[in-house]
């Protein structure tokens, strides 16, 4: 049997596990990706990445290489409710393109828009582009047609027993092991780790090509167009505009041919090139990790794609989960660090998965009236769609404005995160209100050199943000962090509006820009808080 050897081997090369990859590469940690399938498959599943996802590969150095091989920056994100793509829309609400949006935060620097919008980007093109990214990226292997079959973690590591497509068997030894193996995951299943939640809707989902059909859509522009029908029909356009999804509660996936023609509603070349089953579930894993082992993405969590928070979710599950990693392995982080991961993510995929629920059951509800009606060319046909209408406006946009979801999570009741007393502000909101209330992302500003706040924290320890005009403090925090030999800097930032929007004259970021501490003074017990943000401590006093 081959013998490979790693600090950190990752089962599952979707868009998480190349994620948790290229951030440990570029962290200096080394690490090994297998995946059973030959290559990354062309199979329609998430269709965007956002907000947050797109600050994260900003700071991998990839963000214009995504949008350049995505949907196109100057296209619409319209969504529609139709009766086919011929007729007067039903409902129709507009959302800006990414150069529209590019423009909105140039000229607001409040902290309530991202650094970066969102990008359409099929999995189809992302996998491959992000595998590209890590093939690239010093320390990284990574190794499609390689099935993990077994593993066993001990005190000191994993052993897990890999096949390649040849037969042949390896054995990875690694100090920890990632399961970002899908929904499937041989990883939690190894581990006896139970998903927990509900099965909703059963749906066939296809895939089309059809190459005249974006430009001769008659009724606007857009990426998502549902019908008004008993079926659930919702038609998704992919990130080059020559494909398409379709999906629909239909008996049998041939049912998928006729239901596009009658969708289109009007003669069209296009070819399906693939379909089949899925259900949606709404679900999380009992539990996230053991000693050595973790699991991230789908793994972890089902989300279906109503307000598309499944595999973005997974991507925060693994800059987590990564930054952590390295500073163990670098032997700095402490032993309550890694710990830490199942605490913090943990509850944003319950956070998630209920925000995703409220947001189906959102679309429920417009859907629950809809059928034959909707189709009538009367009066009444008239008067039920206006109905239809009506509850569109109210309930669809839970499934496309939750900009709160997506930069408003907060990891409230981290062992390493110092909480203040009080509750905070909500972060179940699905709108975004910036706050650096501790465990926080950190609300993107402009500097006044014009430089974006986020390009200038550090991604490889914490920094402290002193917004107070001393420079002469922060000493305790210094020392703290010295004596651990936990990679520290100061950054003094002169900006009245950095001031007004965080709150604070000090904020102590972690490497993921989330707030481990903020407060008006440098505390006398900063050694201490030193400790606890960075795993050595399990709490620290009160009146810190």
């Amino acid at each position: 049997m081959h013998s490979w050897e790693t600090d950190v081997l990752i089962v599952g090369g979707g868009p998480v596990g190349l994620t948790l990859a290229i951030d440990l590469g570029q962290r200096g940690v080394r690490c090994i990706l297998v995946d059973k399938r030959p290559k990354p498959a062309f199979l329609p599943k998430m269709e965007r990445c956002n907000a947050r996802t797109m600050e994260i590969f900003r700071r991998f150095g990839i963000v214009d290489e995504v949008r350049q091989a995505g949907y196109g920056q100057d296209l619409p994100m319209d969504v529609f409710v139709v009766r086919t793509l011929q007729d007067p829309p039903i409902a129709h609400h507009p959302y800006p393109s990414v150069n529209e949006l590019k423009k909105e935060a140039a000229a607001i620097n409040d902290g309530s828009l991202p650094l970066e919008p969102y990008q359409l980007i099929s999995q189809y093109t992302l996998e491959p582009l992000l595998k590209g990214v890590a093939e690239r990226t010093e320390g990284v292997s990574v190794q499609f047609g390689h099935e993990i079959i077994s593993f066993a973690e001990d005190q000191d590591g994993v052993t897990g027993i890999v096949r390649a497509l040849d037969g042949t068997e390896i054995s990875i030894r690694s100090k920890y092991l990632a399961g970002c193996d899908g929904g499937t995951s041989t990883v939690r299943n190894g581990l006896g780790i139970e998903l927990s939640g509900e099965s909703l809707l059963e749906m066939h989902q296809a895939l089309y090509r059809a190459p005249g059909l974006y430009d001769s859509i008659p009724i606007g522009k857009g990426r998502h167009y549902h019908v008004a029908d008993e079926k659930s029909t919702f038609l998704i356009v992919q990130d080059d505009t020559v494909h398409f999804t379709l999906h629909a509660v239909v008996e049998d996936g041939s049912d998928m041919v006729e239901l596009f023609r009658k969708t289109v509603g009007a003669p069209i070349e296009f070819e399906m090139m693939y379909v089949g089953k899925w259900t949606q579930r709404l679900m999380l894993a009992d539990r996230y990790s053991t000693e050595r082992i973790f699991i991230a993405g789908d793994a972890a969590h089902l989300v279906i794609p109503t307000g598309g928070l499944g595999m973005n979710t997974g991507v925060g599950d693994a800059i987590d989960l990564s930054w952590k990693l390295a500073a163990t392995l670098a032997g700095w982080g402490g032993p309550a660090l890694l710990s830490s991961y199942e605490a913090e993510r943990r509850s944003v995929g319950a956070r998630n998965v209920n925000a995703s629920r409220q947001a189906a059951i959102g679309r429920r509800t417009w859907r629950s009236i809809c059928g034959p009606l909707a189709f009538d060319n009367s009066k009444d046909g008239d008067i039920h769609r206006a109905k239809i209408r009506d509850l569109v406006d109210k309930e669809q946009r839970k499934s496309n404005e939750l900009l709160g979801i997506e930069l408003g999570y907060r990891y409230s009741g981290s062992p390493i995160v110092i909480d203040e007393p009080g509750e905070g502000p909500d972060s179940d909101s699905f709108d975004y209100t910036p706050s650096t209330w501790p465990g926080s992302r950190l609300p993107h500003i402009w500097l006044e050199n014009g430089a974006a706040i986020q390009d200038v924290i550090d991604s490889n320890g914490y920094t402290l943000v002193n917004l107070g005009g001393d420079p002469n403090v922060g000493g305790g925090f210094a020392t703290g962090f010295q004596k651990l030999s936990v990679p520290f800097r100061t950054l003094s930032v002169t900006s009245e509006v950095a001031r007004k929007v965080y709150e604070r004259d000090f904020l102590l970021l972690r490497p993921d820009m989330h707030v481990a501490w903020r407060g008006d003074e440098v505390p006398e017990n900063a050694e201490e808080i030193a400790a606890c943000v960075s795993g050595h401590v399990s709490s620290v006093g009160v009146g810190n």
